[in-house]
């Protein structure tokens, strides 16, 4: 008895020392610095850290720039890392199409298959890529779009056309808006730069905007709340982070909770040698109400108690 316990201290032992001393590479790929992706990003590296890893990350940011994009999957190749972690769609996109010796894992794709990432949700090409889907939970966001604003009729959207998640999206918008008897406005962009007019497009034209996960428009997010502000518009946002930054609600995903599951999937792969081609594409259940009494004061909307009761975050 005493020497099989000594064998499973032993074992244990091996298990938690194999990387002990050992420094991982890890190479973020990310399209543009914000909230909702620097937490998933930060969520990674948080939870990579917390199982013991000693990890060196290469962060590079693309800053909304498609060849930016692209010149930095050959930066990572040349870095050599343990794990690539693409974080949004563009920088999967870029990865998978030319790295083929290293682990990817993404984080944040709306919709992998639709983006060419996998070929299924069950992931059974045996490729060396996997990761999460924050697919939005569209329905109960026109839900609260409708207990927020009761007479809305149309929502506006901005979004950024060439991005393939932001299209898959404001297409399950409409799905999900027509069921609830309504319709949708759309102002699209080609650069952050252009967020500002397209909110103004709006105006006028529906009683409420909604902001999807589009990586282009919540990097320029503060011009949309702007204009929503001087037009007594509402502004609902699909990620938490912009409630803090002028929406005045979200009911979404906790990007930060997204990333420490990735971290989850890394860790299997860096440590278990985990195939990435054998792991299942992974979402995050849990969801978040978030309000912003200010800025629903400055949109001109009195908040029900029923959602304000509800929040899981409150910001005055």
């Amino acid at each position: 008895m005493k020497k099989i316990l000594f064998t499973i201290m032993a074992l244990l032992v091996i298990a938690t020392t194999a990387f002990a001393g050992k420094v991982y590479t890890v190479s973020v790929t990310q399209i543009v610095e914000h909230p909702a992706l620097d937490a998933m990003r930060n969520g990674v590296l948080d939870r990579l850290k917390e199982k013991g890893l000693d990890v060196k990350p290469n962060i590079h940011i693309a800053q909304g720039n498609a060849a930016t994009n692209v010149q930095i999957i050959s930066q990572i190749m040349g870095e050599d890392p343990n794990l690539v972690l693409a974080i949004a769609t563009p920088g999967a996109q870029a990865a998978a199409q030319k790295i083929h010796n290293h682990p990817i894992v993404f984080t944040g794709v709306t919709d992998p298959v639709s983006a060419g990432l996998v070929k299924d949700l069950n992931n059974t090409d045996g490729t060396n890529i996997t990761g999460m889907s924050d697919f939005s939970p569209m329905d109960k966001q026109v839900a609260l779009i409708q207990e927020i604003i009761p007479t809305v009729k149309s929502i506006g959207v901005i979004y950024n056309a060439g991005e393939p998640n932001s299209v898959v999206l404001v297409n399950k918008l409409k799905e999900e808006a027509a069921k609830a008897g309504l319709s949708v406005e759309e102002a699209t962009i080609a650069n952050s730069s252009g967020v500002y007019q397209a909110a103004k497009s709006l105006v006028g034209r529906c009683e409420v905007i909604y902001v999807p996960t589009d990586n282009t428009v919540v990097s320029a997010l503060e011009s949309a709340v702007k204009v929503c502000s001087q037009n007594n518009l509402p502004l609902i946002a699909a990620d938490v982070d912009s409630v803090d930054r002028g929406a005045i609600a979200a009911i979404a995903l906790d990007y930060y909770k997204m990333g420490l599951q990735t971290g989850d999937m890394a860790y299997k792969i860096l440590i278990d040698g985990v195939n990435p081609g054998s792991m299942p594409i992974e979402f995050l259940n849990d969801v978040n109400l978030h309000i912003n009494l200010k800025s629903a004061a400055a949109m001109g909307v009195t908040l029900p108690e029923t959602v304000i009761s509800r929040a899981a975050k409150v910001v005055q």
